[in-house]
């Protein structure tokens, strides 16, 4: 929609909220029709160790921390080799100084050659630069070295907020906004998609939602590498914000739907049933959103907040979701 920021401001602080999800709604099947889409993964969180010490972050370990651990690559291939129907691995993980730069490099090795039919999405922008850090190697030459390897694309995480006033409040070690979208454009550039994020509902402004999504369609006029957009409400528990509440179900789809105005540039905005809840993830799928992420088998991040293990999602009950509100299930 070719809407200004302070007219975009206005949308998403409307309390008209079913007029906003029309209109998204309206976008998303533009684009899509009825299509809404689902793939077959798995999550891989290889360590949970971490020397960054983000405060909204309830997963991070300390090395010798009870709960601390690393997985050897010869255990993340057992859990996948009884995998016969996968199409994507998913893989992100702490900053762990106790890996060595070609851990990282022989994972991503050894998941193709057990599996070279399957998608590897792996390691987000921060955890990038983490190894060229690690490594002294450039970005690129990273990057160059994974996609030789069998990396196929990039997560999304790390953005957090491009807000360089909640950076330093929340995340302060963590890499800044420029070095995340420098990241991107560089994985963009040597033929790496991606995918991007927002976690919102915890300290950002409205303005500096808007200002994020902004950003993001900037960045895909310029080089057309991200593939979905993730919104993720904040989940408070377990945190150093846990005084903070939860984001309502009514900001969540206000947050979808204007992403979907927005990034009418990007092809998927993701309901991640993970962070959403499967009854709204389904609502959020007339809110803008068109693609449900997928099975995801395990994953540690949010369980370590919420301390409630993720169950899967079987392909059936995907598409069950995706028909109650008669729509067409494409598997991707």
């Amino acid at each position: 929609m070719n809407l200004n920021k302070k007219e975009l401001l206005k949308l998403y602080q409307s309390e008209n909220i079913f007029e906003l999800g029309k209109l998204s709604l309206e976008i998303k099947e533009k684009i899509h029709q009825k299509k809404y889409y689902y793939t077959i993964n798995r999550h891989i969180n290889y360590t949970n160790i971490c020397v960054l010490n983000c405060k909204f972050c309830g997963y991070r370990k300390n090395p010798k921390e009870k709960g601390a651990y690393v997985l050897s690559i010869e255990r993340i291939l057992e859990n996948l080799s009884s995998e016969n129907s996968l199409r994507e691995v998913h893989i992100v993980g702490g900053l762990n100084p106790e890996l060595p730069y070609e851990y990282y490099i022989n994972l991503v090795k050894k998941i193709k050659l057990c599996k070279p039919e399957v998608r590897v999405r792996a390691f987000t922008c921060v955890e990038i630069d983490f190894l060229s850090k690690i490594s002294g190697k450039s970005v690129k030459d990273v990057l160059l070295e994974l996609k030789d390897a069998g990396l196929d694309s990039l997560p999304g995480g790390g953005a957090e907020v491009f807000s360089e006033r909640i950076r330093k409040e929340l995340y302060p070690t963590k890499i800044s906004s420029e070095r995340w979208i420098e990241i991107a454009k560089t994985a963009h550039q040597i033929g790496l998609k991606s995918n991007a994020t927002l976690l919102f509902g915890h300290i950002e402004t409205e303005e500096e939602v808007i200002e994020h999504l902004l950003k993001l369609r900037e960045i895909q006029e310029e080089t057309g590498g991200f593939e979905a957009f993730v919104p993720l409400p904040f989940i408070p528990k377990n945190t150093k914000l846990s005084h903070l509440s939860s984001p309502s179900s009514q900001k969540i789809l206000k947050t979808i739907a204007i992403s979907r105005l927005i990034l009418d540039n990007f092809p998927h905005i993701k309901a991640y049933w993970v962070f959403l809840g499967i009854g709204l993830s389904q609502v959020a799928l007339l809110w803008g959103a068109d693609h449900l992420h997928g099975t995801v088998i395990e994953e540690k991040i949010s369980e370590a907040m919420k301390e409630v293990p993720v169950v899967e999602l079987s392909p059936y009950e995907i598409e069950k979701i995706i028909k109650e509100i008669n729509g067409e299930p494409v598997l991707i």
